[in-house]
Order: structure tokens, then C-alpha cells, then sequence
């Protein structure tokens, strides 16, 4: 495995977490309007999942970033701070 290969990881990685935070905020705003699932176990697992990957990773936002009333600007600073750290990464890793 090479430099470039583990680069190529460590980007794919960040980008399938930005995915999965898309996800949860889509999620979230569906619940926010009203919108309501039947329960379901496989339903309930994926929004678990959801939970548990990312809301860890947005407190740590949330704490410096107060929501503007019913507006939470935490997401679209976590996601572009992973963006930024992700490519730092994979280029100190190319080299």
C-alpha cells in the first residue's frame, strides 16, 4: 500500500462521513417540519446510526457556535472543517 493509496483512504473516509452528516441534517429537518416515520426496527437502526455517528462530532461545534433561533450553522462549519482537515491529512501523507 502505498502513500498515495493511503491519501486516497483518508479523503474517501472523510467524504463518506460528510455523506452520512448530509444525511443526518436531512433527517433532522424532515422531523423539524412535522414529518413523522412509522416504526419500524430497520428504520429506527438507521436513524440510531445516524445519531450516534454524528451528533458526537457536533457538539464539539455546538459548544462555540450558538444556533441564529431555528438555524444551526454547527453542521456547515463541522463539514467544512473536515473538508480542511482531510486534505491537510492525505497531503502531509502524499507528500
Amino acid at each position: 500500500m502505498s502513500r498515495t493509496d493511503v491519501a486516497n483512504f483518508v479523503l474517501t473516509l472523510a467524504r463518506v462521513y460528510s455523506l452520512i452528516i448530509i444525511a443526518y441534517i436531512l433527517t433532522q429537518l424532515f422531523f423539524g417540519f412535522g414529518g413523522r416515520m412509522p416504526y419500524n426496527r430497520v428504520g429506527a437502526a438507521v436513524l440510531a446510526f445516524l445519531r450516534d455517528t454524528v451528533e458526537p462530532y457536533l457538539r464539539i461545534f455546538r459548544r462555540f457556535i450558538p444556533p441564529f433561533g431555528m438555524l444551526d450553522l454547527s453542521p456547515i462549519v463541522a463539514l467544512i472543517v473536515l473538508q480542511v482537515v482531510a486534505n491537510v491529512v492525505a497531503n502531509v501523507i502524499a507528500g
